[in-house]
């Protein structure tokens, strides 16, 4: 399956990915900058949920997709070029529900930031024809 538009556009790469864990990589430049020289939270975002995301995916089943009901971010150092890592794990997937965990460092192994997401897993029927995730 090819990494969604998204990871495409900010040069996201899946490093690993097993049941319930992944990491991802991105290269952080100028890019990626708010008004005072660092990184935006969102691109910081956009990596955590990527790779929170993908965690998920790795755990559903056939007919199964989600959606993200809450993310939070928890931001812990400015960064400006460098290569960041997202490293997710599942800590919870229940039915109907699922708690996902994330942590950004960089590539001195500083911890850039924390993140969570809760969210919701949808059984989609086949007739539907909508798209849906897979692992």
């Amino acid at each position: 399956m090819p990494p969604p538009p998204i990871a495409q556009f900010l040069g996201m790469t899946l490093e690993e990915c097993s049941q319930g864990v992944t990491r991802m990589r991105m290269p952080a430049s100028s890019s990626h900058h708010n008004p005072m020289g660092t990184v935006h939270g969102g691109i910081l975002c956009d990596l955590a949920d990527a790779s929170m995301g993908t965690a998920l995916a790795s755990l559903l089943k056939e007919g199964e997709t989600f959606t993200t009901v809450e993310l939070a971010a928890h931001f812990f150092a400015p960064v400006r070029e460098c290569i960041l890592t997202a490293q997710a794990k599942v800590v919870r997937r229940g039915r109907t529900m699922a708690y996902v965990e994330c942590e950004v460092i960089d590539e001195g192994g500083r911890l850039v930031g924390k993140f969570n997401s809760t969210c919701l897993i949808i059984a989609w029927p086949e007739e539907s024809g909508e798209n849906r995730v897979t692992a």
